[in-house]
């Protein structure tokens, strides 16, 4: 079955930086595009970047762009946010997002805090 789990959160000061991971099973990863969403306290969840199966075009939402990275390792099955410049805005629980055969798939997400 479909599996995501993500990583790499924490506790971080502003203008600090911090590297997500999530690791995908159950699924060819390399045919499929990825996603982060993040989702903050009495927000809805939005879609933070998003990377397509070879890695070669990827989207960011305006207000992360030019602060954080998406990539992706096809031969370990792993998407990556990469978090710079971070912001107490940021402050969010991070989850990797897979559409897989007309159904989306989430990770347990992993908590990130910006604060000084």
């Amino acid at each position: 079955q479909v599996q995501l789990v993500e990583s790499g959160g924490g506790l971080v000061q502003p203008g600090g930086s911090l590297r997500l991971s999530c690791a995908a099973s159950g699924f060819n990863f390399r045919l499929y595009a990825m996603n982060w969403y993040r989702q903050s306290p009495g927000k809805e969840r939005e879609l933070v970047a998003s990377i397509s199966p070879a890695g070669d075009s990827t989207d960011y939402a305006d207000s992360v762009k030019g602060r954080f990275s998406i990539s992706r390792d096809n031969a370990k099955n792993a998407v990556y946010l990469q978090m710079n410049s971070l912001k107490p805005e940021d402050t969010a629980i991070y989850y990797c997002k897979v559409f897989y055969v007309r159904n989306e798939y989430w990770g347990q997400g992993t908590q990130v805090t910006v604060s000084s």
